[in-house]
């Protein structure tokens, strides 16, 4: 298959994530195809013991899958906005919930067209106005008000009502998604126009319609969805215990997904300053926000432990020459990842496989090849039978594309690195 074909392939993209169902709540840039996932999990967790891994949750495509198919799954982050959402995505909501949110949404409407203009609680979120124009804000911190005020709502009509107050803020915001990284509306966008209180909520009403027919989805099992580190997963899940392993780890890229979810998150109140969403992202695996970046131009390895791909110093010192951040960042990155593929070969039972949704970067003229990179952390942590199969041309820069790259763990095993030696990886 030709990388012109490659192009093709939108079903394999967040495109596939219908608005009109549970995959599709909300828009976050994080997101990976339903129809991937589904295509994996026919292939490679066909039996009766199967027990599905996602050791970075995101929006819980992969967890969402296997609860609408009855399989046993588990899923971890770090973040916990990331986990409340997957845990609402996978929810069996009883019939008593999805009788109450309609009215409850009604009566929230009701409230705020009431006292259309009293503002109420926003969040200290920096330079809010970039975000919605005043009457916007004052309309949205109302609903928000009013979700608050609902202390009887049964935790399930509660998290449904967010979800749709999530649709509506980010809709009515001035963010702009027509590239991999969340940007602005340019100041005189035609969408840039105040909206009314009528037009939001109308808006709210919407979203309440289209969640509620999509929280009737059957559940056949829920996920145990849990707060972890991936890189000291050992320390959380069960040894030898899962027998396939789907995911997509945040990409080496720059990204910040703190920075993409700041709105959702000082909103629902999982962020409260910029220090703590520099300080969650320094967390995290990849993490460049706030103070996370000042803290990556500081680091060094703690212990000697190189990185299994012979080009990789090379690779790093090219990028030095235009910045000595971004070969750090780069450096991290990998390190971080050397620990979790050795903690996920742990978890693994012998005969499983793992495969990793992930996504080739450029920095500056130095094309990094992450899914050799991955494939070499494979090979050093244990896993047999790599394979690295191109899935989609991402829509950035035209080098650019998305891997998915497999494991298997052998029945028989020997011993693994602690810290893997650099190897020659066969393709």
């Amino acid at each position: 298959m030709s990388r012109q074909q490659l192009g093709l392939f939108d079903h394999l993209t967040h495109r596939a994530n219908l608005k009109h169902t549970r995959y599709g709540w909300l828009r976050l840039t994080p997101a990976y195809s339903v129809h991937l996932v589904e295509e994996l999990l026919a292939a490679h967790a066909t039996d009766s013991d199967a027990v599905v891994l996602d050791p970075f949750c995101g929006t819980g495509t992969t967890a969402l899958v296997c609860a609408e198919r009855g399989l046993p799954a588990t899923t971890s982050d770090i973040n916990p906005f990331l986990l409340w959402l997957t845990r609402t995505k996978t929810r069996a909501y009883s019939t008593q919930d999805l009788t109450a949110l309609q009215p409850a949404a009604r009566q929230i409407g009701d409230e705020v067209a009431r006292h259309p203009h009293e503002p109420a609680w926003t969040p200290p979120l920096h330079q809010i106005e970039k975000w919605w124009d005043a009457p916007t804000l004052t309309t949205l911190s109302r609903l928000m008000q009013a979700i608050h005020n609902r202390t009887d709502d049964a935790p399930g009509v509660t998290d449904l009502l967010k979800i749709a107050f999530c649709r509506v803020m980010i809709t009515h915001s001035n963010a702009s998604f027509n590239h991999q990284s969340m940007s602005f509306k340019p100041p005189d966008h035609e969408l840039r126009l105040p909206r009314t209180t009528t037009e939001l909520l109308a808006a709210w009403h919407a979203a309440i319609d289209d969640i509620h027919g999509a929280a009737r989805s059957s559940i056949a099992m829920q996920p145990r969805v849990l707060y972890g580190d991936a890189r000291q997963l050992t320390a959380l899940l069960p040894p030898e215990h899962y027998t396939c392993v789907i995911t997509s780890p945040p990409y080496p890229n720059r990204m910040s997904y703190i920075r993409e979810l700041r709105p959702y998150m000082y909103w629902l109140g999982y962020l409260h300053s910029g220090r703590e969403a520099g300080e969650l992202d320094w967390q995290a695996i990849g993490g460049t926000w706030g103070c996370a970046t000042s803290n990556v131009g500081k680091w060094v390895p703690p212990v000697a432990c190189p990185i299994p791909y012979p080009d990789f110093p090379a690779i790093l010192a090219a990028i030095a020459e235009r910045s000595d951040v971004l070969a750090r960042y780069v450096h991290k990155y990998f390190y971080d990842m050397v620990e979790h593929t050795r903690q996920v070969f742990g978890l693994v039972r012998p005969g499983g496989t793992t495969h990793y949704v992930v996504g080739n970067s450029r920095f500056y003229d130095v094309l990094l090849p992450v899914e050799e990179l991955f494939a070499a952390l494979f090979q050093a942590a244990g896993f047999v039978e790599v394979t690295i199969r191109p899935i989609r041309k991402r829509t950035s820069k035209k080098e650019l594309y998305e891997f998915v790259v497999a494991g298997k763990k052998a029945q028989k095993q020997g011993s693994h690195y602690d810290c893997p030696k650099p190897f020659h990886l066969n393709r």
